[in-house]
C-alpha cells in the first residue's frame, strides 16, 4: 500500500508516477518483486522462463514465465556492495562480511571451521598511511595545532593547517600503492615469523600458516588504512592447532618488524623527485579475545566493525562514487576543497605514471585495491555465503510448489531455465515505493535487533 502521508513532498512527475502504480492491475506483484529485492535501489530486469518437468514421463511439474510479469520483467537485486550505491544491498554484503569475518574468529561447524580456533593466537591490526603534512585534528585534551578544540563533526577535521605545502601527490600515490605495501606486508611477515622462530622459511611454513581477513578505510583526510584479522594456525589452516612457539607475542613483534621493513620506490618522473612510500608510525595492534578487558577487544566488535567499513568507500571524505574524466568535470562537482585537490593531482599525475591508472581511479583518491579481502583459509568465503542463501530460498520456493528436493535420491526432475538482460533500475514511482519498503525493511530489523538484545541481557533465548 502507498503511505498517502509521505507523498505530500513529491515533486510533480514521481506523484504522477505513484498514481499510475498505484492504480495499475499489476501494483502487489511490483510492490512483491521490490519487496523481495529488499528495496534495492537499481534492479536488475530479467527476462526468460522456467520450466520443470518429470524427467522419466517428461510432464510439466511447475511452468514459470516474465511474460505474466508486471512489464514482463522479473526483478533482482543488483548485489552492489557500496552503501551509496544501494543501501539494501549493501546492507546484505555487510552481513555477508561479518559472518564471513566472524567465522574465522568463533568458528563455525556449518562451514567447516572449528571452533578450536578461537584458541589460535588472533590479533586485530591497523596500519596506516604517513604524514603528508599537519592537519586539523582532535589530540585528546589538548587543542590542535591551529589553537583550537574541534568538536568531533567539524568539517576541517583532517583538512590541512596549510594546503598550499601538503603533499597532495605523495598522498594520492601513497593511496595507489597501498595495495603493493600490504602485499610486501604479508611477504616480510612470514620472514619475520620464521626468523623469531628461529626456523627456515620452509620449516615455519610445514610447522603454521598465517591467515588474515582485512578491510580498507578511509581516514578523514583522504589516506587509506587497513584494518586486519591476522591469525596463527597450524600446518593445514585452521582444522589443526599453531605449533607451541607461534605465540600472541611473537605474531605481535613479528607484525611490527613486517611493517617496519616494507618499502616501495618511486623513480623520479617529470617535475615530481623520487618516493619511497612506507606506512605510517601509527601502527596498532591489539589481541582478540571472547570477552574484552578494556585493552583487548571481542570477536564480536571486530566482525562488526570490518563489516561495517567493507560497504564504504572514499565518498567518506566527500568525493563522487563514479569516474571524474578531467578537471572540466571536477569542477562541475561539489565535493571539498581537500578531497577536490586530491583528485585534481590524480589527474595531473597520471600522464607520468600512465601505468597506475590515476585518472581512472581519481574517484578513488587514487586507491585500485579492494577493499575486503582474505586469505585462502581465513574463513568460508562471500560466494559460499551467497550460495547458501540461494539455495535456503530455492528450497523454500520449491516447499511452497510442492516440488521434491533435486538432491533427493528418488528426485527425477529436470530444470530448463532461460534468463536474458533486459534493463536495470527504477521508474521515479517505483523508486518512491522501494525506498519506503526498505525504509520498512531497515525499521523492523532495528526493533528485532533491540528486542535481542534485551532478551540476551535478561539471559532469555531469542
Amino acid at each position: 500500500m502507498t503511505n498517502t502521508a509521505t507523498m505530500a513532498g513529491l515533486d510533480p512527475a514521481t506523484l504522477a508516477d505513484v498514481l499510475r502504480l498505484a492504480g495499475s492491475p499489476g501494483f502487489d506483484r511490483i510492490q512483491d518483486q521490490i519487496r523481495r529485492t529488499g528495496g534495492c535501489t537499481d534492479p536488475i530486469h530479467l527476462q526468460g522462463s522456467v520450466v520443470v518437468r518429470d524427467r522419466k514421463t517428461q510432464h510439466v511439474l511447475h511452468r514459470y514465465s516474465t511474460d505474466t510479469e508486471p512489464g514482463g520483467v522479473l526483478r533482482v537485486a543488483c548485489g552492489n556492495r557500496r552503501a551509496s550505491r544501494c543501501p539494501a544491498c549493501a546492507w546484505t554484503y555487510a552481513g555477508d562480511t561479518y559472518h564471513l569475518i566472524r567465522a574465522g574468529l568463533v568458528g563455525d561447524p556449518d562451514k567447516d571451521i572449528p571452533e578450536t580456533i578461537r584458541d589460535h593466537p588472533r590479533v586485530f591490526a591497523t596500519l596506516t598511511a604517513p604524514s603528508f603534512g599537519p592537519v586539523h585534528n582532535r589530540p585528546g585534551n589538548r587543542p590542535c595545532r591551529c589553537g583550537t578544540y574541534h568538536p568531533e563533526d567539524a568539517p576541517e577535521l583532517g583538512t590541512p593547517l596549510d594546503p598550499e605545502s601538503y603533499d597532495y601527490a605523495g598522498a594520492v600515490l601513497w593511496n595507489n600503492h597501498a595495495s603493493d605495501l600490504w602485499r610486501y606486508f604479508t611477504i616480510y611477515l612470514r620472514r619475520e615469523i620464521a626468523k623469531r622462530a628461529g626456523l627456515t622459511q620452509t620449516a615455519a611454513r610445514e610447522q603454521s600458516r598465517v591467515s588474515f581477513g582485512k578491510v580498507a578505510e578511509y581516514q578523514k583526510r583522504g589516506a587509506v588504512h587497513f584494518h586486519a584479522v591476522i591469525r596463527f594456525d597450524g600446518p593445514e589452516g585452521p582444522d589443526t592447532p599453531p605449533p607451541a612457539w607461534a605465540t600472541l607475542d611473537l605474531l605481535t613483534n613479528a607484525i611490527r618488524a613486517a611493517a617496519a621493513r616494507v618499502a616501495v620506490d618511486i623513480p623520479a618522473v617529470g617535475d615530481q623527485p623520487a618516493r619511497t612510500l612506507r606506512w605510517g608510525t601509527q601502527l596498532d595492534i591489539r589481541p582478540i579475545r571472547a570477552f574484552g578487558d578494556g585493552q583487548e577487544i571481542t570477536e564480536q566488535a571486530v566482525a562488526s566493525y570490518v563489516a561495517k567499513y567493507a560497504t564504504k568507500a572514499a565518498e567518506t571524505t566527500g568525493t563522487v562514487d563514479r569516474r571524474i574524466g578531467n578537471k572540466e568535470a571536477l569542477a562541475l562537482l561539489d565535493v571539498p576543497d581537500h578531497t577536490a585537490r586530491l583528485i585534481a593531482a590524480c589527474l595531473d599525475l597520471h600522464p607520468l605514471y600512465p601505468d597506475r591508472k590515476l585518472r581512472d581511479w581519481a574517484h578513488m583518491l587514487g586507491f585500485r585495491g579492494h577493499f575486503s579481502t582474505k586469505s585462502r583459509r581465513y574463513s568460508t568465503t562471500l560466494g559460499a555465503l551467497r550460495q547458501a542463501r540461494a539455495d535456503y530460498r530455492a528450497a523454500q520456493q520449491r516447499a511452497a510448489l510442492g516440488l521434491p528436493d533435486p538432491d533427493d535420491e528418488e528426485a527425477t526432475t529436470l530444470t530448463l531455465a532461460h534468463w536474458v538482460y533486459a534493463g536495470h533500475g527504477h521508474t521515479p514511482g517505483e523508486s518512491w515505493l522501494a525506498a519506503n519498503i526498505r525504509r520498512d525493511i531497515e525499521f523492523s530489523r532495528e526493533i528485532a535487533r533491540e528486542v535481542f538484545v534485551d532478551m540476551h541481557a535478561k539471559g532469555e533465548d531469542w
